[in-house]
């Protein structure tokens, strides 16, 4: 059985309020936000795991925390200190895991019948990790579109 051709987002909260991305996410017609976040803890208000999918499920949109996916600590210290190819090593061999590579499957699954948003923190293009989930899920016939927030 051939695979559906599906548009997936993806998107981070860093620009923006939670309004504000829950606005963007209406507007694109997602129902559904991968959290895919090591810690899905922050400081920011509102994007905490629990108030986050609270505020989600009220406006209809699920919410599923892909911690796997995330970028260990150590790779979190070296993009804030702009060590990016150090950055990047660490969450290849992240990346690489069983355990990650079983929630990437999750997260194609999630995504196929219905359009959902890969979320992280970072709005800078050059940082984020969901730029290599995102490329994966491309390699498997699927179509990123990216919500983006004014600076």
């Amino acid at each position: 059985m051939a695979r559906s051709r599906t548009t997936f987002f993806t998107v981070g909260y860093e620009h923006t309020t939670l309004s504000g991305l829950i606005a963007a996410l209406q507007d694109a017609g997602v129902k559904r936000i991968i959290d895919t976040r090591d810690v899905a803890n922050s400081r920011r208000a509102g994007f905490s795991k629990k108030l986050l999918a609270a505020s989600l499920d009220v406006e209809g949109i699920g919410y599923i925390h892909l911690r796997a996916l995330g970028t260990p600590k150590a790779g979190r210290e070296a993009n804030r200190a702009g060590r990016m190819d150090e950055f990047r090593r660490i969450y290849e061999a992240s990346f690489q895991r069983p355990e990650a590579q079983l929630a990437l499957l999750e997260a194609e699954e999630l995504d196929r019948p219905q359009p959902g948003a890969l979320l992280c923190f970072c709005g800078d293009g050059l940082k984020r990790h969901r730029h290599r989930i995102a490329g994966t899920l491309e390699e498997k016939g699927m179509k990123r579109r990216e919500i983006e927030f004014g600076l």
